[in-house]
């Protein structure tokens, strides 16, 4: 399972100077993680970013984290209005909106016949509505300015794959990569580009909780064929590929980025967790 959660410290090692030069980019859970890694990345590569996550602490350091060409706003993603509110401070701070990074996610984990509606409930908002309403109001910033425009959904591996006591997890994954699919479809003609990347395993703080338990780590290696975890700039490098004009002709993707563990499926991860 994938999580956007983590450290907010890495380097820029990779980037490409000027690839988004004069961009505007928002990015959601940018303050942490995966979304943190993209943050770096857009800024080492000229771009000006709002970053929004539910963490009003974390986002109100943004600027002295990130550089001054980063801000950061308190957001509820799953909220439409107040997503509405992040996309038009954005355009009111920078004057326009050229790429939208929907990474805010998580989960409450359940079996299907045990999981409570709350917990479903409060996963299938995160991970769905999230990228819903990114999708959409991003979409609608790009058609009232005329222009073309791109937005990278982060979904999971998960949106393939299923694994035990992530049934909410794994059925809003796979969705938000059909909804990428539907957007794709919708937008393309007016030059909009949609996509998704699906990473497998992810080294942070918040997966360390699991793979710190015994026998849980060596469980995964012997699964993934890298034997390891991705590293939360790996899965940025795959992002903003797709948000960049290097993938002009890429739309209604979903590029997993697993190390090749789709090849061979999740550990049970019952005799862990039980």
């Amino acid at each position: 399972m994938s999580h956007e959660a983590g450290s907010s410290t890495a380097s820029s090692a990779g980037a490409s100077p000027g690839r988004f030069a004069g961009k505007v980019a928002i990015v959601t859970g940018g303050v942490s993680g995966i979304g943190a890694k993209i943050t770096e990345r857009l800024v080492a590569e000229g771009a000006s970013v709002v970053v929004a996550d539910i963490n009003a602490e974390l986002v109100a350091s943004a600027s002295e984290t990130f550089g001054a060409s980063v801000i950061g706003r308190r957001t509820d993603v799953t909220d439409e209005d107040d997503f509405a509110g992040l996309v038009a401070e954005t355009v009111e701070k920078f004057g326009t909106l050229d790429a939208l990074f929907n990474v805010a996610g998580g989960s409450r984990s359940g079996t299907l016949t045990d999981i409570s509606f709350e917990d479903w409930d409060f996963t299938v908002r995160l991970n769905l509505y999230s990228a819903f309403n990114g999708t959409r109001l991003a979409a609608r910033q790009f058609l009232a300015e005329g222009k073309p425009g791109s937005i990278v959904n982060v979904a999971s591996l998960n949106s393939l794959v299923p694994m035990h006591y992530g049934v909410g997890y794994t059925a809003s994954k796979a969705a938000a990569v059909m909804l990428t699919k539907q957007a794709a479809l919708e937008l393309g003609e007016h030059g909009i580009r949609v996509n998704a990347v699906s990473p497998g395993l992810v080294a942070t703080p918040l997966t360390k909780g699991l793979t710190d338990l015994p026998g849980v780590q060596e469980a995964y290696d012997e699964r993934i064929p890298f034997r390891r975890a991705a590293q939360p700039e790996e899965i940025a490098s795959a992002a903003l590929f797709l948000a960049s004009d290097d993938a002009s002709y890429i739309s209604g993707d979903n590029l997993v980025v697993d190390g090749a563990w789709s090849t061979t499926g999740y550990p049970d991860l019952r005799k862990f967790l039980a």
